[in-house]
């Protein structure tokens, strides 16, 4: 058994016992490997232990990865954006992600939708909430998170899921817990809300390493996890 092997059956356990805890169905809560920083032959050891969702927070390694994984594994993959976009990276993500975390604005928005190939299936998209209001944080305001969602739904080739979320570090249990309620509670007002091309909004994307089991507590259905999996990064100086 290999480390990243080990590392995801430690994982899975975590969210297994977090959603006992919470009294909630382990089926209901996915596990996202964030492999960042880490080459095509780490991705391809997770493969192999059996994990199929992937996110990459920088596009162009992320592309560089997709494309490696498509020559060294049969099986499907699934691919995430969740790191920022600029205009510029917007074809990139849109030729080879098959779903995005990070819709903040309606302009990135049109231009993935713009993008996205005809021979693709729609791209899943979630729209990210600032839900702490760091004024240095990516994110939509929660105030405005249903006009946003709203417009989006009307683009062609997007379908959007839902919300994604990375609040401030907490120091425990409840408080990483209370900011995550904030999220939740915006994800089942937008999904009560009966607006029209919503109909997939299903898809409640926060908690990492440190923090997931508050997150699960809280009604996420969908753990974004590096550093549990890969191990700590090393990043290259300035």
């Amino acid at each position: 058994m290999t480390t990243i092997d080990n590392n995801l059956q430690q994982v899975m356990g975590r969210i297994a016992q977090a959603c006992k805890a919470a009294g909630r169905d382990p089926a209901g809560v996915s596990l996202l490997a964030v492999s960042k920083t880490f080459g095509a032959d780490a991705v391809a050891e997770a493969v192999a232990a059996g994990q199929r969702a992937f996110g990459e927070n920088y596009i162009q390694e992320g592309v560089e990865k997709v494309a490696a994984l498509r020559l060294l594994s049969p099986a499907s993959l699934q691919w995430h954006c969740i790191g920022p976009i600029q205009s510029n990276k917007t074809r990139l993500v849109a030729e080879h992600f098959d779903w995005v975390h990070t819709v903040d604005r309606l302009k990135i928005a049109e231009r993935l939708s713009a993008q996205r190939p005809e021979h693709l299936g729609p791209l899943q998209v979630c729209i990210q909430v600032n839900v702490d209001g760091g004024e240095t944080k990516s994110g939509v305001p929660p105030e405005e998170a249903l006009a946003l969602a709203q417009a989006v739904a009307k683009l062609p080739r997007l379908t959007v899921r839902g919300l994604m979320s990375i609040p401030d570090h907490a120091p425990d249990f409840e408080a990483q817990k209370e900011l995550h309620l904030r999220a939740q509670r915006l994800f089942l007002q937008i999904q009560a809300s009966g607006v029209p091309g919503l109909a997939h909004f299903d898809t409640l994307s926060m908690g990492m390493t440190a923090d997931l089991e508050a997150a699960i507590h809280a009604g996420s259905t969908l753990v974004r996890v590096g550093t549990g999996i890969f191990g700590g990064r090393s990043y290259p100086a300035a």
